[in-house]
């Protein structure tokens, strides 16, 4: 029986013919990397290689590592099989990785979404025999509204409370989100002022992409100045000291799991906005049909659901599992997404 062109080892996705590995989870020899998440991009591989504009990310992330960059579209060969980066659309400088080999198609999504955010380059459609899709969030229930409808209400909300002596906390993931909330608030309002793990990563982007404006909090930033202006801080920050500091304040999240009922209330926010840097569910079964698979691997998500229905589509699905995260529902330290 023939070997598949990508296999699901304990160490991540496997390339035989290459000896390459896709978003390892353990460390390997060679690794080929979609994005600068920490779930897909991990410490202590001998090599890296990835879009070029995820170089200066995963340096700041992972400290000294053999990092090469590639462009868009640029074929790599590696012992006759040959890879290509795509745009996923998900994060700056996020990738679909293409594999070819005697004639046989794969392309790994790692994560993506088909919206156009204005920031990051835009998802590419790539033909393909078998695709491996996230399913973050691959159910019905999960339908997004346009981005400029939800930051319409994310900057009346703030304007509402600095007209009541209130300051915004706003939290978004400090890689992705936060950049793509950055790019869309109405610095007009007031000024944005940012936790530090966030304007760490600001500072590691500011060459790559346009940014608002932003003051970084630090020991000596003053109560009053803050006041009726908007924080963004990463979920970890929620319930902390260091939030207390602003009082009075209202706080919410911007993250696709607003979607559920209950979520605002389990997270003791003040205000949901559904606003994912994943596909929802009509997104995911657009993006599936447009890239002509017969095959699909579904991941991290709902991906036995997901799987199910579209084995009644008429598509070979199957799922496998993966250590990748996708967007977590909880407020975690690590701050995956």
């Amino acid at each position: 029986m023939k070997e598949p062109l990508l296999a699901f080892t304990e160490k991540g996705i496997y390339c035989a013919a290459a000896d390459v590995y896709l978003d390892p989870w353990k460390p390997v020899a060679k690794a080929l990397i979609t994005h600068g998440h920490s779930d897909h991009s991990r410490w202590g591989h001998g090599q890296y290689i990835t879009h070029h504009r995820n170089v200066p990310i995963i340096r700041h992330r992972l400290g000294d590592i053999q990092v090469q960059g590639v462009e868009w579209g640029e074929s790599l060969l590696i012992r006759g099989v040959r890879f290509q980066f795509f745009p996923a659309g998900h994060i700056v400088g996020s990738s679909q990785i293409r594999v070819e080999y005697q004639g046989e198609v794969w392309v790994f999504s790692g994560d993506y979404k088909t919206e156009n955010d204005g920031l990051c380059t835009p998802y590419e459609v790539v033909k393909c025999h078998t695709f491996i899709t996230e399913c973050t969030f691959g159910l019905p229930v999960f339908r997004w509204r346009p981005q400029e409808e939800v930051m319409t209400d994310i900057n009346r909300w703030w304007a509402e409370n600095k007209a009541e002596g209130k300051t915004s906390v706003l939290f978004g993931y400090s890689l992705g989100k936060a950049q793509r909330l950055l790019h869309l608030l109405d610095t007009e309002i007031g000024t944005i002022y940012t936790h530090g793990a966030i304007e760490n990563m600001n500072e590691v982007l500011r060459p790559l992409i346009e940014l608002a404006p932003t003051e970084r909090i630090t020991a000596d930033t003053a109560k009053e100045a803050v006041r009726g202006n908007l924080v963004l801080a990463p979920p970890s920050a929620h319930g902390s000291t260091w939030l207390r500091k602003w009082g009075p304040f209202e706080t919410a999240s911007a993250s696709g799991w607003m979607a559920f009922r209950g979520a605002r209330r389990r997270r003791a926010i003040d205000r949901g906005f559904v606003l994912s840097d994943h596909c929802d569910w009509s997104q995911l079964l657009k993006s599936i049909t447009a890239t002509g698979a017969e095959k699909v691997i579904c991941t991290h998500g709902y991906s036995e659901l997901f799987a199910r229905y579209l084995n009644s589509k008429g598509w070979d699905a199957r799922t496998v599992e993966t250590q990748y995260e996708g967007e977590s529902l909880e407020a975690t330290s690590t701050e995956a997404q």
